[in-house]
């Protein structure tokens, strides 16, 4: 037999299947989607077994040398996901099943077999590895093969338990456990003073199971010594047991019941439920307010699904992955509920996927990459706030979690819901047309009304003398909030003290010496920061080009707004919400959960506070400087203004209390910020729409965008003219070909950056195009130098 495999090292020549021999040992143990380690010339890597065949027209063929899983980590579906994503994102196979798995299982492991019954149970030939305890290396059993049979079998029948130690990253977490030795032991034997000793004896009887030493030491308020002086006298036995790591420990949830439905609600839902029941594939686009109870739909629709005997994938944007958000799924399903994101440390997020692959929950709630859990029978897909650009991926592959969801619902044939107050236009456009099916909830629940929106015009602030950064309106807003005892939430998408620093007399502008961008001020250092490469310097007190110490701060960040509110309300509490305060672990959820026992009257922050919270007593939100997004150069840099606007602005009067909006801009006319005084999101998306056919953007073309940088200026514009010659000879006449052009930021860590978009309605050589550009350039590419990057949806124009 021959094993197909997809080897360990991302490059252009490696990216096929190649053939390795099947000891016989092993020829019903390996299986597609199981990871092996192979010999590739001289050394030894690991590798994804993506095919079986009979033979090879090749004649020799070198042998697997080990294989590291009994148990496929990847399903067949996940093996065709990641040849189809490979395809459409121009990557290798290797970088798309990497995805796939968690960090923990990319670097060296250590294997161990762990036994769960008694040893006698067990063929001859592996009593011998599990005679001083119930675990062995893995490397040590399997110098014979032929164990490795046996191994698969008794793994199925739940006899073993195969575990990876993984080393240096991601370990298991173990306790103290302890159980009887001898079930049938006599207290007699005891000491009549140990009455402790007697106390843990009759307590291991009663329980027959064993039981964590902590738990054990609190339970019957005893001491380690006198668990000591049973394990010493043989009565007991000490061991590690594997625990797994719950990053939501210490949490209760309170049990939540379905609520019932409005007839809105009940209207949304029938497709949905019609859909799961005629097991089809809908891709449903729920366009529901803020506080309409999108959330409420969602978790019955899973309910169903559940009751069906199928599992659910819910995506929500990394930001708004808040406790509340976990807290509505777990108070709803329970430990049926594992949870994915960023802020999980390695090992988590490894034990939280090995639950989904173990089949020990029926929910993954998650950021983008949640969308790979190993389920094999999806019953629904939900993708909330479905506008959020954190749904693209960034590096390679570049793919959009939607994509992805359509993917696996047609593959299940199940419904995909994408849920948004603020739909993207590309969604809005497709539901139009009946590539989606529109589902509207316009009002929000027990008929609360939208907040009121009311836009401030700073030029007529500073024409009557109020250079400050608050408006009069707004100032007396969050001082009337403060007397109410009500809260309120101010946004400003810049952290930091100030955006830049500039001398007053020459006009001089403090930038990074590796990138092309203006240093940003941070006062807790003292010190100047680049955002975009890490870069930091002590602040000057004279001008580096003239020596004049007129240097000053412009521009508002989140310190110095926080700053600002403290000297103009003294009496405010404030929480700052920003990359920097919420760097440590569990900080997100500190600061939102002291939020919400009422410890602040303020919470500013940036986007991170835009999505997701629901606190009754916030009636106010004002919105700092609004056209921070609309003068970027971005196409859809009104489209996200928009969204932003509303998706803040529904944080207010969610509850009982009326809310109110203050929104302050430089631009008060422009549609994106007038729109949302009457949440009109139609009109939007008909304004809008109007834009981007005039100047041909999505949706009405589909764009490729390819980055190229070197650390030599020359080199990168003669690559660009290349690439952009070749591109106009190959491609039809009716697609555009726009640049080489610099890219927005010409350079971030010492590498110059050009650019070149595709614009395209049909193009049927596209892919096979851009490969032969990846191929052209790929000793350069291997050697390090250059960079081609190829981005078939761009989200980021930088």
């Amino acid at each position: 037999m021959i094993a197909k495999v997809i080897v360990d090292v991302p490059t252009s020549q490696t990216d096929r299947l190649f053939d390795y021999q099947i000891p016989k040992e092993w020829e019903n143990v390996i299986q597609p989607g199981i990871r092996v380690v192979v010999p590739f010339g001289p050394r030894k890597i690991q590798g994804f077994v993506i095919d079986l065949e009979q033979e090879s027209p090749l004649e020799k063929i070198k042998p697997i040398e080990d294989v590291l899983d009994v148990v496929p980590v990847l399903t067949k579906e996940l093996l065709q996901l990641g040849e189809w994503l490979s395809e459409q994102t121009l990557s290798f196979k290797l970088s798309a099943y990497q995805l796939m798995i968690p960090a923990a299982m990319r670097t060296k492991v250590k294997k161990e077999i762990v036994l769960r019954s008694d040893s006698n149970q067990l063929p001859a030939s592996l009593q011998k590895f599990f005679q001083s305890g119930d675990k062995a290396l893995w490397s040590d059993v399997l110098t014979e093969k032929q164990n490795l049979k046996i191994v698969q079998e008794l793994v199925k029948d739940g006899v073993f338990e195969v575990r990876y130690q993984v080393e240096e990253k991601g370990k298991k977490k173990t306790e103290r456990y302890i159980k009887l030795v001898d079930s049938s032991v006599h207290l007699e034997k005891l000491p009549a003073r140990a009455q402790k000793q007697k106390e843990i004896i009759t307590f291991l009887k009663e329980i027959a199971e064993p039981i964590s030493v902590q738990a054990l030491l609190k339970r019957l308020e005893t001491t380690r010594q006198v668990v000591t002086t049973l394990v010493k006298k043989g009565y007991i036995q000490e061991f590690a047991q594997e625990v797994y790591r719950d990053p939501l420990a210490g949490v209760h949830y309170e049990r939540t019941l379905p609520l019932s439905l409005t007839a809105q609600q009940q209207e949304v839902i029938t497709p949905i439920l019609n859909s799961l029941e005629s097991k089809e594939h809908d891709t449903f686009l729920l366009h529901g307010v803020t506080g309409s109870g999108k959330t409420e739909v969602y978790l019955q629709s899973i309910d169903k699904a559940l009751q069906m005997g199928r599992e659910a994938i819910v995506l929500v944007p990394e930001i708004s992955l808040t406790p509340q958000m976990v807290q509505r799924f777990k108070g709803r399903f329970g430990s049926k509920v594992a949870v994915l994101h960023s802020g999980l440390s390695m090992g988590e997020k490894y034990d939280e996927w090995r639950k989904i692959l173990r089949k020990e929950v029926e929910v993954v709630v998650g950021a983008r990459s949640a969308i790979f859990a190993p389920f094999t029978n999806v019953g629904i897909i939900i993708i909330d706030e479905e506008h959020e650009t954190s749904y693209k991926q960034e590096e390679n592959p570049k793919y959009h979690a939607r994509d992805v969801a359509i993917f696996r619902g047609d593959y299940h044939q199940c419904p995909v819901i994408l849920g948004s107050a603020t739909p993207s236009l590309e969604s809005y456009a497709r539901a139009k047309k009946q590539v989606y099916q529109l589902l509207p909830l316009t009002t929000r629940v027990n008929q609360r009304s939208m907040p009121a929106v009311e836009v401030v015009d700073m030029r007529e602030e500073l024409r009557n003398g109020n250079r400050s950064m608050f408006s009069f309106s707004l100032l007396e807003m969050l001082k009337d909030r403060i007397d109410k005892g009500e809260q309120s939430v101010l946004f400003l998408n810049r952290r930091g003290y100030s955006t830049f620093v500039m001398c007053r007399d020459c006009g001089y502008v403090a930038t990074c010496e590796h990138c092309d961008i203006s240093l940003t001020y941070h006062r807790t250092q003292h010190s100047l920061k680049c955002h975009y490469c890490g870069h930091e310097e002590k602040m000057p007190n004279t001008c580096e080009s003239c020596g004049s110490d007129h240097i000053r701060f412009f521009g508002s960040g989140t310190q110095k707004v926080e700053e600002e509110l403290t000297r103009v309300l003294p009496t405010a509490k404030v929480i700052r919400m920003d990359i920097d305060t919420t760097r440590r672990k569990g900080s997100h959820e500190r600061l939102l959960s002291a939020f919400g026992r009422g410890e602040a009257d303020i919470l500013l922050g940036t986007q991170m506070i835009a999505k997701g919270l629901d606190f009754p007593k916030i009636t106010l939100v004002g919105v700092l400087a609004a056209d921070s997004m609309l003068h970027i150069p971005d196409f859809r840099s009104a489209e996200r203004t928009f969204q932003l606007m509303e998706q803040v602005s529904g944080r207010a009067g969610r509850h009982e209390l009326e809310g109110k909006v203050i929104i302050q801009s430089y631009t008060p006319d422009h549609y994106s910020i007038e729109l949302v005084k009457s949440h009109d999101y139609e009109h939007f998306f008909q304004m809008e729409m109007s834009q981007r056919k005039t100047g041909l953007y999505p949706p009405y073309v589909f764009m490729v965008l390819i980055n190229i940088s070197h650390p030599e200026l020359t080199k990168v514009i003669n690559v660009s003219e290349k690439i952009a010659t070749f591109l106009k000879r190959e491609l039809q006449e009716s697609t555009t070909v726009l640049g080489p052009v610099a890219s927005p930021l010409a350079r971030i860590k010492d590498r110059y950056r050009y650019q070149c978009m595709i614009k395209y309605r049909n193009e049927p050589r596209l892919l096979e195009t851009l490969r032969e550009i990846q191929q052209h350039f790929i000793r350069e590419i291997n050697q390090g130098q250059l960079q081609v990057s190829i981005d078939m949806h761009p989200y980021m124009f930088t």
